[in-house]
């Protein structure tokens, strides 16, 4: 039986282990055969979507894995806005709204409310949070 699932991701790209555990059980779960309707980052979790995130050559680049798997399997990759702006994760509109010099919102990742969320929470056959 194919399900279809909705994540959350509260923790940050770096420094805990939360945002690759959710990567790789995306992985997984799309090998099994289920699909992955909505990746919804919140809290730190916004920083997954920065575009100015450069890991050491050595280590793994998850926000870079998270483009691919998206562009792959067409999963949306939301970040709470509100959450974003208090971190420093800022999209083109919202730069241009609140008059910021730059935006830094990775390419593939898009900028929502709760909303969002709410909307993967009823439509989704599994949530699970990270």
């Amino acid at each position: 039986m194919s399900l279809t699932y909705a994540l959350i991701v509260n923790g940050p790209v770096y420094g805990s282990q939360s945002a690759r555990s959710a990567y790789l059980f995306s992985k997984a779960a799309l090998q099994r055969g289920h699909s992955i309707a909505k990746i919804f980052f919140y809290q730190d979790g916004v920083t997954n979507g920065s575009g100015l995130t450069v890991p050491a050559s050595d280590e793994f680049d998850l926000t870079k894995a998270w483009q691919e798997l998206s562009q792959q399997h067409d999963i949306e990759l939301e970040t709470c806005v509100a959450a974003a702006l208090r971190r420093g994760v800022v999209s083109e509109d919202e730069a241009k709204q609140h008059q910021l010099p730059s935006s830094n919102l990775a390419s593939g990742f898009s900028q929502a409310g709760l909303g969002g969320l709410a909307e993967a929470l009823l439509t989704a056959d599994r949530v699970i949070q990270f």
